[in-house]
């Protein structure tokens, strides 16, 4: 059994539906900490403010305790679950990529989304640098088809990888994440 937005089954205007309210409420939750600030965002990279660390943590944990207990209580299948194939070379590549953007621009692409609708002129140009990005990665997708689809190693998870069962995962990344909040919280104490 799972939620009918997760099926195959479901109607795309339903499937939709739910992806317009997840987009908006997620925008609103980083909006709320105060995520659509590029100094905010920034401030992670000097370790005065390490809010980013702390709400996108907190975001894996919900989602990975909510997948977990649902699965636990037999509402849903995790198998039924789509997990995007692991590309090891173009990945990287891309997170090399999004790092630097990230750097330079001091947003991210939601970030910026949630930035641009507060109004801060930079991230209409952040956005408007993603989409042009998009435009020329679209126009020479075939001749850089090799390399997307280089190092496939099928659909990679933590539990698989290796080798333990999905609590005892679930179980380490909850320690770690009470680990690196306490952790941040000695570091932002220390710089101010």
């Amino acid at each position: 059994m799972s939620a009918p937005f997760i099926t195959e089954a479901a109607p795309l205007s339903a499937s939709l539906a739910v992806a317009l309210l997840v987009g908006v409420g997620f925008g609103f939750a980083l909006e709320r900490a105060g995520l659509g600030s590029a100094r905010k965002l920034t401030g992670q990279f000097y370790g005065r403010d390490l809010s980013v660390l702390k709400v996108m943590f907190s975001a894996l944990l919900v989602a990975m305790l909510g997948l977990f207990w649902l699965s636990w209580l037999g509402l849903l299948d995790l198998q039924a679950l789509y997990v995007p194939p692991t590309f090891v070379w173009p990945q990287l590549a891309g997170g090399v990529l999004f790092g630097s953007g990230l750097i330079v621009a001091g947003l991210c692409p939601g970030t910026a989304c949630v930035s641009a609708a507060t109004g801060r002129i930079d991230a209409v140009f952040v956005l408007l640098g993603m989409f042009v990005g998009m435009l020329v990665v679209g126009l020479l997708l075939q001749r850089w088809a090799a390399f997307f689809e280089s190092s496939a190693h099928g659909a990679w998870t933590l539990p698989q990888l290796l080798d333990l069962p999905y609590g005892v995962i679930v179980a380490v990344v909850v320690v770690l994440a009470l680990a690196a909040f306490f952790v941040a919280e000695r570091i932002e104490r220390g710089t101010r």
